[in-house]
Order: C-alpha cells, then sequence, then structure tokens
C-alpha cells in the first residue's frame, strides 16, 4: 500500500479566512492545532517557525491559536522540529502535545516512544500531524534557487515558497516565480534520497496539496485520534470536505507519487548498501 494504513481519505480546506489568508494550500494544519488548542485536546504544539524575514525554518512552541497563524505556511528546509519537544514538556510544563513534522521525524518519534527512557517526553505527545513530503533543502539550495536561477536579489525577497504543478514556486510582491522540480534534483539533502515515505505513514493525521484542487488539501486520517480531532473539527465547522472521488486530479496521484518515492529511494537504498553504507532501519 504506497499510502500505508488509513481510515478515510478526503479533500478538504478550513473555513476562516483568518487561516487560509496566511496558510498553505487549504491551511488544514493550522485549523486542526487552532481547534485542538480552543477545545483542551492539546496544550500547545511544537511547530517549524520562521523567525521575520528569514525563511530558516525554527522550531516553535506554540500556545495558541494567534501564535499557530503566526507559524503557519510550509518550509522547505529542514526544521529541528523535535528539539523543542523537551522544552514544550520541561519549559512550558506541558502534558497534551502536538507536534508537525515531516515523516522521517514522524518514525523518529514512533521509536522514541518504543524506549522507556525517551517516552517521559514522547509520552505527552497527543496528536501528530504529518506533512506529504518528498524531499527537503539546504537553505544554501534555497539560495540558489532564488538568486542564480529566478533571478531574485535575495531569498528574503519572497513572500512565500510552494510547490506545485511540477514546479518549485517562490512569491515575490504577489507574482509567482517557478523552477522546473527536475532543475532542484541534486540539491535535495542526501537524507532524502533513501527515505521511503512520502505521506507519513505513521502521523495521527497526514495532508499535503496533492490529489486536491487549488486552496484545498488531501488528508489521510490514520488513528483513533487523529479521526477524533478531524472528524470534530469539521463538525465544528472550522473544517469543510469533499469526497476524494469528487475531485481532480485524485487520489491516483497522490498514491502514484507515494510509490514512485518508494521505488526510486528503495533502489538508492540498494545501492548504497551494496556499497557498504549505512541506512537508517524503517518503523
Amino acid at each position: 500500500m504506497p499510502l500505508g494504513t488509513y481510515k478515510e481519505a478526503l479533500s478538504a480546506r478550513a473555513t476562516d479566512s483568518k487561516i487560509t489568508d496566511v496558510s498553505q494550500d487549504g491551511g488544514i494544519v493550522s485549523a486542526l492545532l487552532c481547534y485542538a488548542l480552543d477545545e483542551g485536546i492539546i496544550e500547545g504544539a511544537v511547530v517549524a517557525g520562521t523567525p521575520d524575514e528569514d525563511w530558516r525554518p525554527i522550531p516553535t512552541v506554540v500556545t495558541s491559536s494567534d501564535e499557530v497563524i503566526a507559524a503557519a505556511g510550509t518550509k522547505y528546509s529542514m526544521s529541528p522540529t523535535l528539539s523543542a519537544l523537551k522544552e514544550a514538556t520541561r519549559q512550558y510544563g506541558l502534558e497534551k502535545v502536538g507536534v508537525v513534522a515531516t515523516p522521517c521525524q514522524i518514525q523518529g518519534l514512533r521509536k522514541a516512544n518504543a524506549y522507556p527512557l525517551t517516552r517521559f517526553v514522547t509520552g505527552k505527545i497527543s496528536l501528530i500531524i504529518g506533512i506529504y513530503c518528498m524531499e527537503n533543502f539546504p537553505m544554501a539550495s534555497l539560495d540558489t534557487f532564488a538568486t542564480a536561477k529566478l533571478g531574485f536579489d535575495s531569498l528574503q525577497d519572497a513572500s512565500k515558497m510552494d510547490i506545485g504543478k511540477g514546479k518549485f514556486w517562490l512569491t515575490k510582491d504577489g507574482e509567482d516565480s517557478g523552477l522546473a522540480i527536475k532543475e532542484t534534483h541534486g540539491y535535495e539533502q542526501a537524507g532524502c534520497n533513501i527515505c521511503m515515505d512520502y505521506v507519513a505513514e505513521w502521523a495521527d493525521v497526514s495532508t499535503g496539496s496533492v490529489g486536491s484542487p487549488d486552496g484545498w488539501s488531501t488528508v489521510l486520517t490514520r488513528t483513533d485520534a487523529g479521526e477524533t480531532v478531524f472528524k470534530a473539527a469539521v463538525d465544528a465547522g472550522l473544517i469543510e470536505t469533499k469526497p476524494m472521488d469528487e475531485v481532480k486530479p485524485g487520489l491516483g496521484l497522490l498514491e502514484k507519487l507515494a510509490a514512485g518515492k518508494k521505488d526510486k529511494n528503495g533502489k538508492e537504498r540498494e545501492r548504497r548498501a551494496k556499497m557498504g553504507l549505512p541506512l537508517p532501519v524503517e518503523y
């Protein structure tokens, strides 16, 4: 199963304009966190925040809807998000924590929760929201995309980043500039080339744009906890949904990309294994 185990697949978007105006795609991550915080399902969350105009992601603990919205939007360089978990549980004293993470980070969380020595932190995680991720880029690569390939004076000139329709996009002064994805190959972090998970298979809820129309997100609810909070947010009117068979391009595209990542990166894992290089154990 290229998408892993899941309970339901839906196309969805947030209904609050304060969220959709600043969020990526359908704003599902922000909507779920805001709902979970307001209802006391979580006391705070660890997310990838961005300081000022710098696109370098910084692990951030948020404890209110306003802070969630301020941190909204996808960052395409790796954030050491999990490093803020100890801060959330120790300095902030949170007993119910939400986490927004990439597939590789979520695998680390699930593994850590299997060990008694780390469970004093991971045992306080109440909600894990996973983001679809094909690859991630060092900050130096993003600088190259902006300046050498798209002609920006600086990466800081961009007001938004996105990946879609076969291109890496930067927005400046309301205008989008696109770089073909094939031109970004070779700039990604080396570890991304052996990751087999595109759709955050070990999250409570996974989400991303692929498969849904512009302004919407494809959501996979995976666990009881994920299904419960998502349905509650829908019932509260914070999220609206459509069946996947009523939207285009549909779930088939997501399955194709997820299977493609497993196939391509599986071959790279085999190549590295033959060379005697160490490989991470898949969860």
